[in-house]
C-alpha cells in the first residue's frame, strides 16, 4: 500500500518511538552503506540519544503510516565549536518495507522548514558511498555536493567514500 492509499502522519518523535527507531537503525546498519557502525546500537543507547538531542532542542521527526514508524529524521550540531553553531547535520532513515515510497523527502521538507525556523544557516548531509537514492534525493531537496572524501570509511570488507552535501537554508 503506498503512502497516499495509508494514513501518513509526520510528527514530533515521543519515546515511545525510541523502540521503532532503533530497529530502523539497527537495520541500517546491519545491510546499508548509511551508516559505518559495525554493530548495532542497543536501546539505551538511543533513549540517551533521543533525550540528549531534545534537551539541546534539536527535532527528531518521525514518519507514521497506519501506527508503525515508517522512518525518521533528525539533526543535530555539526561541529561543536561555536563557528559552527547556526550549522546543522542531519539524519534520515527509513524502514526496509517502506523505502522508495518518497518518505525522505516527507521527513525532509519539514525538517528543513525546523532548522530555517531555529534561524540555522546550513544543513549539511553526509552520504556514505554508493547511495544513490540519498544523493538524488538531497539533489532534489537542494543540496549540492561540497566535497567527496575517497577511503574514509570501512564497511562490508571494502573502503567507502563519503560524499558531503549542503544547503543554505
Amino acid at each position: 500500500m503506498s503512502p497516499a492509499q495509508s494514513l501518513l502522519l509526520i510528527r514530533p518523535a515521543e519515546e515511545r518511538d525510541v523502540p521503532a527507531i532503533l530497529e530502523i537503525l539497527n537495520e541500517a546498519i546491519a545491510t546499508t552503506l548509511a551508516i559505518w557502525m559495525n554493530g548495532p546500537f542497543d536501546l539505551e543507547n538511543r533513549y540517551e540519544w533521543f533525550r540528549a538531542r531534545r534537551g539541546q532542542g534539536f527535532p527528531i521527526l518521525v514518519a507514521e503510516i497506519d501506527a508503525v514508524v515508517a522512518g525518521y529524521a533528525s539533526f543535530g550540531p555539526f561541529r561543536a565549536y561555536d563557528g559552527y553553531a547556526r550549522t546543522v547535520e542531519h539524519s534520515v532513515y527509513i524502514h526496509k518495507d517502506f523505502r522508495r515510497r518518497g518518505i525522505g523527502r516527507m521527513l525532509m521538507d519539514p525538517l528543513i522548514g525546523l532548522a530555517r525556523a531555529r534561524g540555522d544557516h546550513v544543513m549539511v548531509g553526509a552520504i556514505g558511498l554508493p547511495n544513490d537514492p540519498s544523493v538524488a534525493l538531497h539533489r532534489q531537496l537542494g543540496f549540492v555536493d561540497v566535497g567527496r572524501m575517497p577511503e574514509v570509511g570501512w564497511k562490508f570488507g571494502a573502503w567507502r567514500d563519503l560524499l558531503l552535501m549542503q544547503k543554505i537554508l
